[in-house]
């Protein structure tokens, strides 16, 4: 495939579609579900709905394009034997991560809070990377798979801006790889975080990366299945 350009803030950037990933952040129903994790935290769950449609279009592009594309989910074992007690003991008690909620117990691999959300359902093929902490990186394989598949770039989206994602951008920053996050197809919580977190990725010259949009990601990856 030929080298595309993709319209990005600080400067529009190349990207070799061939070696560029897509990696959809904790797109989960606990925490873009009323019942789930982040109500239990008192957040306005609704909030996160607005990046459901942007990344499905880029979802949707990358898929057409061929490119790995890879899920995240955090959460812990049902023992919670992964779940460090800092993290369990914030939060109200009784609504805290392993405790019975409406969709099961709150942030545990296998409940039904704990997946997907069914309109960014992975499909067979596409790997489903569980990982016990907000960046992507830790404790997992996610180096080893974009490595073994060559990828340079990242196409990041998801949830929420400030924690999980920006976690996982500067991890993969660290690592070499570049980033563009697809700025509507992620969200807060808090406005004003998502925005400040957008502003930090691309600021001085694009110290973590990149800030795209879900049209300029998808016009330019329609490109390349055209070609």
């Amino acid at each position: 495939m030929p080298r595309l350009q993709i319209d990005a803030d600080p400067a529009p950037i190349d990207i070799d579609p061939a070696r560029t990933a897509l990696i959809i952040i904790d797109m989960q129903r606990d925490f873009l579900e009323p019942g789930g994790f982040g109500e239990t935290l008192g957040n306005d769950v609704s909030l996160l709905g607005a990046a459901i449609e942007p990344c499905r279009k880029v979802l949707d592009a990358a898929r057409d394009t061929g490119l790995l594309v890879i899920h995240t989910r955090e959460g812990h074992r049902p023992d919670l034997s992964d779940a460090p007690p800092a993290k369990v003991e914030r939060g109200a008690p009784s609504m805290r991560i392993g405790d019975a909620g409406s969709m099961g117990r709150i942030l545990v691999r296998g409940e039904p809070g704990h997946d997907i959300i069914p309109a960014l359902a992975p499909e067979p093929g596409e790997p489903v990377l569980d990982k016990p902490g907000k960046g992507a990186f830790y404790q997992t394989d996610l180096e080893l798979m974009l490595k073994n598949r060559g990828a340079e770039t990242l196409l990041v989206c998801g949830v929420t801006t400030e924690v999980c994602v920006h976690t996982t951008v500067r991890e993969a920053n660290d690592r070499g790889f570049r980033c563009i996050v697809v700025g509507d197809a992620c969200g807060s919580y808090f406005p004003e975080f998502h925005a400040i977190g957008l502003k930090m990725i691309a600021a001085q010259g694009g110290i973590f990366g990149w800030v795209s949009n879900s049209d300029a990601v998808a016009a330019t990856l329609a490109k390349a299945e055209a070609a």
